[in-house]
């Protein structure tokens, strides 16, 4: 890319005050929440964020992740409650990618309600 048409652009959008009057003009800017982390991540972490990525997410599919693999060495009671489980942890994190404006296909939400009907009709 040529910089030069873009450093031009910008300077005719300066002579032609589109950079005026801009809000928050002449206000500090609001604190890093990033100034934890050492400074040559910093930016790493604010793509991670701005796609979806942040920590939170990153914690609920790790535990996800650990359901999955607990299921598998299960016996068939303890599959049941990591499947309770596991379905909690998908509809919290569609939960938060929803909140986050991302959508999904995930199918956790029927899978909750499938089982809550189960327990319903459950013999004793």
């Amino acid at each position: 890319m040529n910089w030069h048409i873009v450093e031009d652009l910008i300077k005719k959008a300066q002579r032609d005050g589109q950079f005026d009057n801009l809000p928050g003009a002449g206000k500090p800017l609001p604190p890093d929440e990033f100034t934890h982390y050492p400074e040559n991540i910093r930016m790493v972490m604010r793509v991670l964020k701005n796609s979806g990525h942040d920590a939170e997410a990153q914690f609920i599919k790790e535990e996800i992740s650990d359901l999955q693999h607990q299921m598998k060495k299960a016996t068939r009671q303890e599959k049941t409650e990591l499947e309770q489980q596991y379905n909690q942890k998908l509809t919290k994190m569609n939960q938060l990618l929803s909140k986050k404006g991302i959508k999904t296909n995930s199918s956790a939400a029927f899978k909750q309600y499938q089982s809550q009907i189960d327990d319903k009709f459950k013999w004793d």
